[in-house]
Parts: structure tokens; sequence; C-alpha cells
């Protein structure tokens, strides 16, 4: 199932958020610098890293004080700035395998690429309905958090177009 909502990512109630990031885990957005301060002083230890990971790769840690117990990092550009919708496409399978690794059930994601991969919002709600499982026990529940209602109107279009 996937929903669409309007919501602030750090206080939507998941098994784990999506949260974009370079190979070092650091914040490609403003929007996911925010939600690291949402997170706490903790949640900076959690996601420290001794090498670097490759564009595409998804990893899980807690989620500090965020709603959410657990986030899955995915790994959109090199520190260059390096990436793409196939690098974004790559991270997305790698989050939905780690979040099925861990039994995940529900899962909230922004706008993964948008922005920042240089996707258009909607070519980023394609990239995560497309990439999402259509069936299985786990990850189930696949909710896309967007900042407005006229993007929350644009993203469930996409949803309804591509799962029908």
């Amino acid at each position: 199932m996937i929903e669409v909502v309007v919501d602030d990512l750090a206080f939507v109630r998941a098994d784990a958020v999506v949260r974009a990031a370079d190979e070092l885990l650091e914040p490609v957005t403003p929007a996911m610098a925010a939600l690291d301060r949402h997170a706490g002083a903790a949640f900076a230890a959690l996601r420290r890293l001794s090498s670097p990971l490759a564009p595409g790769a998804a990893v899980v840690t807690g989620g500090g004080d965020l709603a959410a117990p657990l986030v899955l990092h995915v790994v959109i550009q090199d520190r260059a700035g390096e990436g793409g919708r196939d690098v974004i496409r790559r991270a997305l399978v790698s989050a939905w395998q780690r979040a099925a690794d861990w039994g995940l059930a529900s899962i909230a994601a922004p706008l993964v690429g948008a922005g920042v991969g240089q996707l258009a919002a909607e070519a980023a709600a394609e990239l995560l309905v497309e990439t999402f499982p259509p069936a299985g026990p786990t990850p189930s529940r696949l909710s896309i958090v967007v900042d407005r209602e006229d993007e929350r109107a644009l993203v469930a279009a996409v949803v309804e177009r591509k799962r029908g």
C-alpha cells in the first residue's frame, strides 16, 4: 500500500523513515538537515562512519529523537555531488531490501532526489512508486511525505497512474 500525506517527516509514525544522504551520511538537502536537528545529538553519533559508502547504498541506524525508531539512509550522491536518477533508483531498491532484512512493515519517505538529485517532484515520486515492492510481507506500507497539498495531489496522481 502506498499513501501520500502532508506532514513533517520527523513526526511521522512508521517503523523507519528514509533519509537522503551523501557517502558520509551527511544530509543532502535543507529538509534532511532539519530532520537531523529533530533527531538530536545522539543521532549524529549513530550515523558516524569509518569509511565512505558507495552511492546507491542504503543503511539502517537508530532514529534518535524522531517519531520513527529507525532511519533508512539512502546514499544518493558522493561528496562531489555526483548522483542522478540511476543512483537514486539503486539506493531506493537497497532501502527496500534493508527494510525487508529488518522486518520493517511501514516506511515513510520524502520525495528522494527531488531538487538535490535534479529530479522533478513527479520523477522522484515515480521512482518511489516504481521501486517499492508491490507485494510481500515487508515492507508493506509506504507513506510518501510531502510539505504541501499541491504536492500531495501531484504525487497521489503518480501513485494512481503507476499502481492503479
